[in-house]
């Protein structure tokens, strides 16, 4: 599949120092959901979102313990107690996926933005983490977003944090067109190693919300759904990664890596982006929809394999939570 360096081409210009544009008038008293919150971007979003005054901030980590320390820490630097909150949320296994969003719905009075941060690397938890139950947990939250919009006249927001390094993944994706199973397919041609599973990964997503998005428009649901890619960010996400990967990445981050804090302003505008970004791609704090997703992910020639795609995602889900895409669609 591709290089190291063709993985971070996308990101060769990125820009740093971005605009917080998510402001006190758009969080105060608002409450979020932020998946993966204990560290990196999820932390300096949900962060951001304590010092804006939200009235509620979910922090969703595997390990209670480093979330208690992230909520510590939070509430230190912003001065500001009683918002924070921790919860257990591990996306490889579905039954936790189940439980928190049981615990969102009954406990929470409203959702008004759900930031799906949390990340896996490594085939076959990747596609757990980053697929499959980020799509779960967006399917069992969204009857409760959809009831709070109409009942509270808001725009609930899911954001999913996605990547362009996704682009690089169309040899995989044309092998497996056609296929009955297009994930399987492409790990098995692709023989999935941890960066080709992380950007496969990352295309699924876009894949997925591409087809979804029209399903659930925000006439219908007031619900918006969208993609954000928060760029090239001095993390510990590629901690797992090959050597020729690091060393690339590490020369990349020196040179126009963002800090967590910067990238994690993306997170904060696509929460907050409005009707205008149901279905799109946003980067650098703006929807790029039209300037970054390539032709042959958004021609009508890709529709039907989007659609095969989320047959699968979908199936997965009914599996493990049955009735649920029902609902999403009632």
């Amino acid at each position: 599949m591709s290089q190291p360096q063709d993985l971070l081409d996308s990101v060769s210009g990125q820009l740093r120092n971005l605009p917080l544009l998510a402001t006190p008038e758009t969080c105060l008293g608002r409450s979020y959901i932020v998946t993966g919150a204990n560290s990196g971007l999820g932390f300096e979003a949900a962060k951001h979102l304590v010092s804006l005054g939200a009235g509620k901030v979910i922090l969703a980590v595997r390990n209670l313990s480093a979330g208690e320390k992230a909520k510590a820490k939070i509430e230190a630097s912003t001065g500001k107690t009683g918002s924070a909150e921790v919860w257990q949320l591990d996306l490889s296994n579905y039954e936790s996926v189940k439980s928190f969003a049981k615990r969102a719905t009954l406990e929470l009075d409203c959702i008004d933005a759900l930031i799906e941060n949390a990340g896996a690397e490594g085939y076959p938890v990747t596609i757990t983490v980053n697929v499959y139950s980020t799509f779960m947990l967006a399917i069992l939250l969204l009857p409760k977003m959809k009831e709070d919009a109409q009942r509270l006249n808001i725009v609930p927001h899911i954001s999913i944090v996605s990547s362009s390094v996704a682009f690089s993944a169309q040899p995989l994706w044309d092998l497996g067109k056609a296929d009955s199973n297009p994930v399987d397919k492409i790990v098995q041609v692709g023989q999935l190693d941890i960066t080709n599973g992380y950007t496969v990964s990352k295309l699924l997503e876009v894949l997925a919300v591409r087809h979804l998005a029209p399903l659930i428009p925000v006439s219908t649901t007031g619900v918006v759904i969208n993609l954000v890619c928060p760029g090239l960010c001095k993390t510990d996400i590629g901690r797992n990664a090959s050597d020729d990967i690091k060393a690339v990445a590490g020369t990349m981050m020196d040179q126009i890596g963002r800090t967590s804090e910067d990238g994690s302003r993306t997170l904060l505008f696509a929460a907050t982006a409005g009707k205008n970004s149901h279905g799109k791609f946003t980067a650098d704090c703006e929807i790029k929809d039209d300037s970054v997703i390539p032709d042959w992910i958004k021609g009508k020639e890709a529709k039907e394999e989007r659609k095969r795609l989320w047959d699968v995602i979908s199936n997965e889900i009914e599996s493990a939570a049955p009735g649920s895409t029902a609902k999403t669609f009632s």
